[in-house]
């Protein structure tokens, strides 16, 4: 088995800090950590739910996916990001089953992490992060 457990399920949000409140308000939650990836246009909050976390984000850019992504179904769940022991591994079994990277091979992700997308028409409709955590990246 290559998933290890869910590393996070993101949230596109237009309002992260309106977000951030109502994860504070309704659930007593505090961001566990908070990020610019500038890379792929978007702010992240984290919200640690046991070893996993809620992935709010926004978009900082128009042409960035979280931007797409709501412009074309509004706020919600934008992806489901399972943790892997090795990227490259997940990344290359994945591939061999027939699933469609967006990704050309694994990157840099947020919070130290490696990690690779692929396409939700792959994935029985499901946008899906591979990451791996790397020495310093923690939970």
């Amino acid at each position: 088995m290559l998933l290890t457990e869910i590393d996070h399920i993101a949230i596109a949000v237009n309002d992260l800090e309106a977000a951030v409140a109502y994860y504070r308000e309704a659930f007593g939650a505090e961001v566990h950590h908070r990020e610019i990836v500038e890379k792929d246009g978007v702010e992240e909050a984290l919200v640690k739910v046991a070893d996993s976390y809620i992935q709010l984000t926004r978009a900082t850019r128009p042409d960035s996916a979280i931007a797409k992504s709501i412009e074309k179904r509004g706020e919600g769940l934008h992806h489901v990001g399972y943790r892997v022991a090795n990227c490259q591994e997940a990344y290359d079994a994945m591939v061999a089953a027939g699933a469609i990277p967006i990704d050309p091979a694994p990157r840099p992700g947020s919070r130290g992490t490696t990690v690779a997308f692929f396409h939700p028409k792959s994935s029985f409709g499901t946008l899906i992060e591979l990451v791996q955590e790397n020495p310093g990246s923690g939970h």
